[in-house]
């Protein structure tokens, strides 16, 4: 190894030393620029015996014909070209003994020989392809070469499953016309040569001709491969046992690419049924799996798309006929892989089925049933719902979908058949108690999956395939419910046809038996059981008054589930059952008494373990505490959920005596969080509350509001806060004006904490450390604008003029600086909202006292000229987004309202100071100021933003 070849190999390995694997690549990069340079990397090529070298040299080479090839010499350019047909001929050397090159050096080897018939071809070098023929007799690592160059000639210049621009579209028509006219024809034979030579000898050089070829197809003349020589050979390596799996699948593709060949449909189905593909591969599908299957089951899919094609101009029923049962034995294939294939054309074939050819819908439905089916060996792992029976489910469920889209197909097409078949399938798993689980889960789904395109004139007949179904599900024992699977879909599909029990109110104690038994709430499963009590809120929802004569028993079967207990905690989606007894109570048809009694037999309870539990509260030092918090949670997510089923109307209005018993319910959660105060997830919860209570109270929770609002302020940080302040906002936006004497009170201690959270100066952008700190800072940013959003926008403007120690300074000039700056431009749009309200409210006019001294000369220096101005001006403003453009639409109201309230005042600064700074011509400017005082809204946004495009060109063009 000599030096430069210690130098190529050093510049490779990651391994050396750092300072000698620089120097190592300044030496070969450095030996790229000698005069040499060409003649060394041919010899290296030829005779280095190391596979990096030849690497560099190829890349070398590689580079020279990018970037210098036309301006080398003829000698150059020629010791370039026959060097590299040369080494693709390796050398000469005798076939058997040459040791091949490794395929990375091969693959490389193509790129630069595909890389000069792109300069070359046809002009300089017409006679390429027809050499690179004349060398295939020297053997398969010839042959090889070629199929390689073949490919990357495909890869990198020709195949349109890459973007090309328009120079390489130009490039790629150029060589394929070429090829055309010159040596296509010779090429296609040398391929039939090369197959029928080496099938037997070298299947994987036989399959990799096949490959190559298969890329051809669908630009050369159809003829050279779909002729008496070639079908027959590709069809008798793919129906032959005794071919190479690998050689039998290029086979198939190649057949598919031919019968996939674009062309004129007569012509096209002339080439079918010369085919006959489906009598040659029925004799195929008996065994067939693996990669082999999913190709011979794709060429299958692929011809009988092509019939149905063919078939919406001339009848192709036959050749249909011929080949569905081999499309039919893929579906039901074991490998899901192989099965997925033929979905797309069955859903296509099930949109065109007509006449004869519906017969055949029966059996792709049975053939669905029979794909959907969970294996018999997941049994137990779907039930008890391990890791294995998630990961199970899912892949299931991703499996379904599109075996579920063709479900749908067929049920559009054939409703009748569908609904029958379903129904058929259904007697068969409730007539037999031993039904396998997944057979009755499979059957559930696809009467789950039937309920989507159901009208509700079906559900409310009496009489039909449908009725008789759900009547039968509804009173018949249902095999298997035991499991986690079945009884899951069991009771989603009862929800999917509720409004069938709506219109035949004589399966209401039915339902409720499916949903309060252990079929449903009180399911051993947990994962049933809590599953369940969400379905039953749903059902609760729709059948509300059919289900108040049955509250009692309702309530009696739920009471053990209503029962918060300290040693065993709940999921979340099992409170959705307190939701549903709320809806029932809530009614307003339930008798006042009954309803009395239901409210205080839910509450009260709740209320008492909340005070026992307090009175032994458990210190933050002790360990329990953590199972205390997680009691207390409970209690107040079911108070929470149960509140749903109020409306203020009844517990204001109607039936104040309840409102009271709710009232309670805010003390004693407020109780809760004095006892906790710094515990986020409880803290979370108590606000999720207060928001629920506000909705279902009024105004009537105002005398408990500022000692909530005191606790919820005291010692919170940014997230905390967020909460809180969407607290506020919803009060605000609800009671208005209402909430002053309490936003008076609460709001410097609001903005004492927000600024002495937020950091001086912008929220720094794109943080790599503390992400989620700056991310919580940014957004307690927005709630707080928000926040002061909803204070000016709701009359309550007049809290912000009694800010002491200049609080109201930092306000008013984070706002400012945000309208002007801000990345996210709906903060920008608040900001401007915020200010334009600040201005309306507190300059003064000729009849009115201004209500902050200093604000009107702010608004007129700072705000016009900064906002309105001179932030439309930035780079960044792009008014070619919607969000941008409705923000300057904010800010040509806002100079509405400045005129409103300032006059001339603010017109005199825009003209003669302001607009001129910026580069504004005076007829521009004139133009502006006339629109400000005549325009309506509409008509000045339309004028500001061609302002704004202008004044942009007018500021830009100046600086250039």
């Amino acid at each position: 190894m000599d030096d430069f070849e210690k130098a190529i190999f050093f510049s490779f390995n990651p391994t050396v030393d750092a300072n000698l694997k620089a120097q190592a690549t300044a030496f070969v990069q450095q030996a790229k620029q000698s005069p040499t340079i060409i003649q060394a990397c041919v010899e290296k090529l030829r005779y280095s015996q190391y596979a990096e070298v030849q690497f560099w040299c190829l890349q070398a080479l590689e580079e020279i014909v990018k970037q210098r090839y036309s301006s080398l010499a003829s000698q150059q350019r020629h010791l370039i070209r026959s060097s590299l047909l040369a080494a693709v001929c390796f050398y000469d050397r005798d076939a058997s003994s040459a040791p091949a090159a490794p395929p990375f050096i091969r693959n490389k080897l193509a790129q630069v020989v595909v890389l000069l018939l792109c300069i070359e071809y046809p002009s300089q070098w017409p006679g390429a392809f027809v050499e690179l023929i004349s060398f295939l007799s020297k053997g398969p690592m010839v042959v090889d070469m070629f199929c390689r160059i073949l490919i990357a000639l495909d890869e990198e210049v020709i195949s349109l499953e890459f973007q090309r621009s328009p120079a390489e579209l130009a490039l790629a028509t150029r060589i394929k016309d070429a090829m055309r006219q010159q040596c296509i024809g010779q090429i296609a034979a040398a391929w039939y040569n090369l197959v029928a030579v080496y099938r037997s000898a070298r299947p994987d050089l036989a399959a990799l001709v096949l490959e190559t070829m298969q890329r051809y197809v669908s630009w050369i003349d159809i003829g050279l491969v779909a002729n008496e020589s070639f079908i027959p050979l590709m069809l008798e390596i793919l129906v032959s046992p005794q071919e190479n799996r690998g050689l039998r699948g290029a086979a198939a593709d190649c057949l598919l690419a031919v019968v996939s060949k674009r062309m004129d449909s007569s012509a096209k189905l002339a080439l079918l049924r010369q085919l006959r593909l489906g009598p040659v591969c029925a004799r195929l599908t008996s065994a067939e799996d693996g990669e082999f299957g999913s190709k011979l089951s794709a060429l299958l899919t692929g011809f009988a798309a092509e019939i149905l094609e063919c078939g919406k101009e001339r009848d192709t029923g036959d050749m249909l006929d011929e080949i569905l049962p081999s499309v039919f034995y893929f579906m039901q294939h074991g490998d899901e892989d192989i099965s997925s294939t033929t979905f797309l054309f069955l859903s296509n074939f099930v949109k065109s089925a007509t006449g004869k050819q519906a017969t055949h819908l029966r059996h792709i439905l049975e053939l669905i049933r029979y794909r959907m089916r969970y294996s018999a060996d997941m049994k137990d792992a779907l039930d008890v719902f391990d890791r294995e029976g998630e990961e199970e489910e899912e892949r299931m469920d991703e499996y379904r979908k599109e075996l579920l889209v063709l479900f749908r197909s067929v049920y559009r097409v054939a409703p009748e058949v569908t609904t029958s078949f379903v129904k058929g399938v259904l007697v068969s798993i409730l007539g037999s108690s031993g039904t396998p689980f997944e057979e009755v889960e499979a059957g559930f789904t696809l009467l789950y999956c039937l309920g989507e395109g159901v009208p509700e004139s079906s559900l409310k007949a009496d009489s039909g395939d449908l009725p008789e179904m759900l009547g039968a599900i509804l009173t018949m024992t249902v095999p298997r419910t035991s499991h986690r699977a079945v009884a899951i879909v069991f009771l989603e599909t009862v929800i999917r046809y509720v409004k069938f029990v709506q219109h035949h109110e004589a399966y209401v104690p039915a339902v409720l038996g499916a949903f309060l038994d252990g079929r449903g709430i009180h399911h051993p499963n947990p994962n049933v059981s809590s599953k369940a009590g969400y379905l039953f809120s749903r059902l609760v929802r729709t059948l509300r008054l059919q289900l108040l004569p049955y509250v009692d028993s309702i309530l009696q079967s739920l009471q053990d589930t209503l029962c918060i207990s300290a040693k065993k905690s709940s999921p979340e989606e099992k409170f959705y059952t307190f939701e549903a007894v709320g809806f029932l109570i809530g009614a307003e048809d339930l008798p006042r008494d009954k309803q009395e009694k239901y409210l205080s037999a839910v509450l009260l309870p709740l209320y008492q373990l909340v005070e026992s539990t307090l009175a032994s509260k458990v210190s933050y030092a002790d360990g329990n505490q953590a199972a205390t918090v997680a009691l207390l949670q409970q209690i107040v997510l079911a108070i929470n959920h149960f509140s749903k089923g109020f409306g203020e109307q009844l517990l204001v209005n109607s039936r104040p005596e309840l409102g009271n018993t709710f009232k309670q319910s805010v003390d004693v959660v407020l109780r809760i969080l004095l006892a906790y105060p710094r515990v986020d997830a409880l803290r979370s919860k108590v606000i999720s509350f207060l928001h629920r209570m506000v909705d279902i109270l009024g105004s009537s929770v105002f005398p408990i509001l500022p000692t909530a609002i005191r606790q919820l302020l005291l010692q919170s940080e940014s997230k905390d806060l967020v909460e809180f302040i969407q607290l506020l906002n919803q009060l605000i936006n609800k009671f208005k004006s209402a909430m002053n004497t309490i936003i008076q009170e609460i709001f410097p201690s609001v903005v004492d904490r927000v600024f002495f959270l937020l950091p001086k100066g912008s929220i720094p952008e794109n943080v790599v450390s503390n992400t989620e700190e700056m991310r919580e800072l940014q957004e307690l940013q927005k709630a707080f604008f928000n926040f002061l959003h909803a204070v000016t926008s709701n009359d309550l403007s007049s809290v912000l003029r009694f800010q002491t120690g200049g609080r109201l300074n930092e306000i008013i000039l984070l706002l400012l600086d945000s309208s002007c700056g801000h990345k996210d431009i709906l903060v920008r749009k608040i900001c401007v909202q915020v200010l334009s309200r600040l201005a309306l409210d507190w300059c003064g006019t000729s009849t009115v006292v201004e209500q902050v001294p200093g604000f009107h000369r702010f608004v007129i220096d700072r705000f016009a000229a900064d906002c309105c101005i001179r932030s439309i001006l930035q780079a960044s403003f792009n008014l070619n987004d919607a969000n941008t453009v409705s923000l300057l639409n904010e800010i040509a109201s806002a100079q509405k309202t400045l005129y409103e309230r300032c006059g001339e005042d603010f017109l005199i600064q825009m003209a003669t100071k302001v607009l001129p700074a910026v580069r504004c011509p005076p007829n521009m400017a004139e133009e502006y100021c006339l629109h400000i005082q005549r325009s309506d809204p509409k008509v000045l946004k339309t004028f500001y933003r061609n302002f704004a495009e202008k004044l942009r060109f007018q500021y830009n063009s100046g600086n250039q």
